[in-house]
């Protein structure tokens, strides 16, 4: 028992945890707002996803909107895995765990659909390599730690 209480509590390894879902709707929005108010305001949606242009694609379209709805839902899901992380509710470490895999093969059929419309490209280009490992490594680190951490186990109960 006093064991478990001296475990119990956002400290430890639950820091880099919190730290980690604090940043991942900041770092969300300001990688991903950029992009798409730029591609929005200096036509290049227009290029992209209207027939006849020279950079048309019928792909365009609905990869960009899954995009832009999938970034917004993953900041909405990470701002609620904040409320869970910090109610240290039980349902935390399945929304964590969840959202770790979730944007693992994300980023992977991201850049297979991107391959799809633009198919000399590389598959792995140096930024979608880079998110890739990111995501690979947190997904590694994290996900065994949330299933068989005392820590864990003893501060996510109400």
């Amino acid at each position: 028992m006093t064991e478990k209480k001296e475990l119990k509590g956002l400290s430890g390894w639950l820091i880099l945890v919190g730290l980690g879902v604090i940043i991942s709707p900041l770092r969300i929005a300001t990688q991903t707002f950029p992009i798409y108010s730029e591609m929005f305001s200096n036509g290049s949606w227009e290029a992209l996803t209207t027939p006849g242009t020279g950079a048309y694609h019928p792909l365009w379209a609905p990869i960009l909107w899954a995009e832009i709805i999938i970034n917004g839902g993953l900041i909405l899901v990470s701002i609620f895995i904040a409320f869970l992380f910090f109610s240290k509710k039980i349902a935390f470490p399945k929304w964590y765990i969840g959202i770790l895999f979730f944007s693992l093969v994300f980023v992977f059929i991201d850049a297979l659909a991107i391959k799809l419309v633009l198919p000399n490209e590389p598959i792995f280009d140096t930024e979608t390599i880079r998110e890739l490992g990111r995501s690979l490594l947190t997904t590694l680190v994290w996900v065994p730690y949330m299933l068989v951490s005392k820590r864990v186990k003893a501060t996510f109960v109400n």
